[in-house]
């Protein structure tokens, strides 16, 4: 069991008032402002679930169809809203579906706070029935766990759980509560108790690494600016492009740093990564300083480390004191949040835009839209490419729908081809690569955000690992858009077995249901479409018809996605075809 640091062991309660450990627990929510709960009942959680029969004025449950769902539809939620996704499940089964998403959400930094029901502390370590150590299972992949086996405890580690998702680099936590716990009562002022906004601390910029970073920024001849994660996390979008603004310098992004930046901006060069565009990976290795804002330099994003941009000077901010100096070394280094960071540098920062670096830019542009982008968006007589289904998206929805992929080929089309004009309308997994996200975390930024559309992005695969939800977009009548791009295929494995492996397809053909019929199943309309000059007009009505929509659209089944940087290889060796 892990252990809570800094939690008292007494706390006053004057004008105290009696509670059970289950109706403490959603006073404790409540007084967190959680105002929805993603979850599945089950024994060792039900008298939770009884208490919030009480609660249904204050805290909507929306009952998801497996745990997994409950745990990405709190992270869609999380990631939408800005706030802490909250999601909940029984013990033993019911505890370890959560465990996909939490890891999800490790990796990706997303604030939620997952509740699990557990057996009696009487019968912990006796493998009682649905009996499972969730806490052992879980310290891997939480930023901070917790069993609490008595009521008391939870006045404490309640208000925790929230400040350590949201503070700092965000993430899960996992609190696990026993069942004689639920019961217990206990006389409490829940006044004096303080919430877990209160228990945040402030992020202190260090000066001296600052004036460092503005001195190489200032003397760069090929400065690259590149944002992750971090940026949309901390809401720094605007603060990066008036950084990037002021000193005319070319912006690149990561997959999760999408949206940190309108894809029309002058500045921004694209995407990195195995399939980003080929400036941006080429040019890295010419760079003779990078400043690296919320991302983590991975391996999809630097390829062959000891060929990774050795000309560079790089500047790192991140808020994770960890990430520094962990995958490539840097010059400087600034622990602080990104926002706060890109505020303080913008003064100290002079213009350096060079018409010779950008030409650059602009030549491997032309270079990638005659190989690449040209074919991906050409109108074509029969099936449609992913890409051109992508592009004709964009065009619909004025690029300014909340965007939710799963994960392959579809994703990458997603992240290259639709116009994102507002920051945090990609949900995508990045770190983890899950699939099956797409369809519960897009119920999630439903709920989240009511006001928004949500468009999900799905490739057949992965729409049958989550399916079920279907469920749960039915029942609520949440208006998620569902465009399933369905090549038969597991298609980026299929790309990989294709161009690595002699073209040897080893079980990635996939002999699919009727979707429409499934869909017909869940009182959802849908329609197919198989023709290129079809697509508009099928994808109009999906997107100008109220509540939930499905379409199937019939792919070309061996489409690649490139530009590809082969595995292991550098980001020199991008391929564009």
């Amino acid at each position: 069991m892990s252990t809570a640091h800094n939690i008292p062991q007494e706390i006053n309660a004057p004008a105290a008032q009696e509670y059970t450990g289950a109706r403490l627990l959603l006073e404790l929510l409540k007084r967190e402002k959680v105002d929805t709960i993603f979850g599945y009942p089950g024994g060792a959680i039900m008298p939770v679930y009884d208490a919030l029969y009480d609660y249904r004025d204050d805290i909507q449950h929306i009952l998801v169809r497996h745990e997994q769902g409950a745990a990405h539809a709190a992270e869609g939620y999380a990631r939408a809203s800005g706030r802490v996704g909250v999601c909940m499940a029984t013990s033993g089964p019911g505890a370890t579906n959560l465990v996909t998403g939490i890891a999800d959400a490790m990796l990706d930094s997303v604030p939620i706070v997952c509740i699990t029901g557990q057996v009696a502390s009487s019968f912990l370590g006796t493998d009682a029935f649905q009996e499972t150590d969730i806490i052992g299972i879980t310290v891997p992949i939480t930023k901070w766990n917790y069993q609490v086996t008595n009521a008391e405890e939870l006045l404490a580690v309640i208000p925790k759980a929230f400040a350590v998702a949201r503070s700092g680099r965000p993430g899960p936590v996992l609190i696990d509560i026993t069942k004689n716990a639920q019961f217990e009562k206990i006389t409490a002022d829940l006044s004096q108790i303080p919430s877990g906004r209160s228990l945040e601390c402030e992020h202190i910029v260090e000066l001296s690494g600052l004036r460092e970073a503005a001195r190489l920024i200032n003397e760069a001849k090929r400065p690259l600016m590149l944002v992750g994660h971090g940026c949309l996390i901390s809401g720094a979008h605007e603060e990066a492009r008036a950084f990037a603004e002021k000193a005319e310098i070319p912006v690149a992004s990561t997959l999760l740093g999408l949206t940190t930046i309108q894809t029309n901006h002058p500045l921004y060069v694209g995407m990195l990564g195995m399939h980003g565009n080929y400036g941006p990976n080429v040019l890295t290795n010419k760079a003779d300083v990078i400043i690296a804002v919320g991302m983590r330099f991975d391996d999809r994003v630097t390829g062959k480390l000891s060929e990774y941009a050795r000309e560079a000077k790089i500047i790192h901010i991140d808020i994770d004191p960890a990430e520094l100096n962990k995958n490539v070394q840097i010059a400087v280094g600034i622990v602080c949040d990104a926002k706060q960071a890109l505020r303080a540098l913008i003064p100290l920062i002079t213009r350096q835009r060079s018409k010779e670096w950008f030409d650059q830019f602009s030549a491997c542009h032309d270079r990638e839209h005659e190989k690449v982008i040209s074919r991906d968006l050409a109108p074509r007589e029969g099936l449609p490419t992913m890409s051109k289904v992508i592009g004709d998206l964009g065009i619909i929805t004025k690029g300014e729908a909340i965007v939710v992929t799963d994960v392959g080929q579809h994703q990458m089309a997603a992240a290259r081809y639709y116009p994102f004009k507002k920051p945090n309308t990609l949900l995508t997994s990045g770190g983890l690569g899950t699939m099956g996200y797409a369809l519960p975390a897009a119920m999630g930024a439903a709920v989240g955000v009511p006001n928004q559309r949500v468009l999900a992005v799905i490739g057949d695969g992965g729409f049958q690992m989550t399916l079920q939800e279907l469920g749960t977009i039915a029942q609520w009548k949440l208006p998620v858009k569902i465009v399933i791009l369905n090549n038969n295929f597991l298609g980026m494995v299929r790309q990989w077995q294709q161009l690595f492996f002699d073209k040897r397809y080893s079980s990635v053909e996939m002999e699919n249901p009727d979707f429409l019929k499934l869909a017909e199943a869940y009182r959802i309309p849908s329609k197919q479409v198989s023709r290129c000059c079809d697509v508009q007009a099928v994808l109009t009505e999906m997107w100008e018809t109220p509540g939930p929509y499905l379409v199937e659209v019939v792919c070309e089944k061996e489409e690649n996605v490139f530009p590809m940087i082969p595995a292991g290889a550098s980001i020199s060796d991008i391929r564009l075809e």
